[in-house]
């Protein structure tokens, strides 16, 4: 049993957001991506309501996305200020990951409130950012401002929402210290 507390002590405190400009070139094999994806399915949820849902981006699926980034550039940037080199890098994030997940939620709005729902999909990626830490493949959620239209290029129903995009690929990133100040100023024993 203890083996099983050090594994799991060594892999959430060594957890780090790792970000696409340190991944490299190798593919995530299917099963590794579904052994991830199978690891959210069991966070807690509040009645059961399983909110997380995900769209997985690879091959074309993924140059889209990336399309899709640089097309918004496009449109939101007045002719005078367009940068040919930022265009081509408002995609690069996604062309440097090996897979980039949609992180989506489905809202029961009347079984329970929006924000355990929420609270749930966020466990969901934490489970993933653990299983992912587990086979050495970095990975971060990031939130960009524009989850309705990530949503809409999605083509979600009208009850789920996107909250972010869960970026991965293996990496030759330096193992680096945690940042956290002590948990003993963090909590009261009443």
């Amino acid at each position: 049993m203890s083996n099983s507390v050090d594994i799991i002590n060594e892999t959430i405190r060594n957890r780090r957001s790792i970000f696409p400009p340190s991944y490299i070139q190798k593919e995530i094999p299917k099963e590794i991506i579904e052994n991830i994806l199978g690891n959210a399915n069991y966070a807690p949820t509040h009645k059961l309501t399983e909110p997380w849902r995900f769209t997985v981006f690879k091959g074309d699926a993924k140059q889209k996305l990336a399309e899709f980034f640089m097309e918004r550039y496009k449109l939101v940037t007045p002719a005078e200020s367009f940068s040919q080199a930022r265009y081509e890098a408002a995609g690069d994030k996604v062309v440097k990951s090996d897979c980039v997940i949609a992180i989506n939620m489905e809202v029961h709005s009347d079984k329970v409130p929006e924000w355990e729902e929420t609270a749930a999909v966020a466990c969901a990626v934490q489970n993933m950012w653990l299983t992912a830490t587990a086979y050495g493949i970095g990975s971060y959620w990031s939130s960009p401002a524009i989850l309705d239209l990530l949503g809409q290029f999605q083509g979600l129903p009208e009850n789920q929402k996107c909250l972010g995009l869960f970026f991965m690929g293996y990496h030759e990133a330096p193992a680096t210290p945690a940042r956290r100040t002590p948990i003993e100023g963090k909590v009261i024993w009443a």
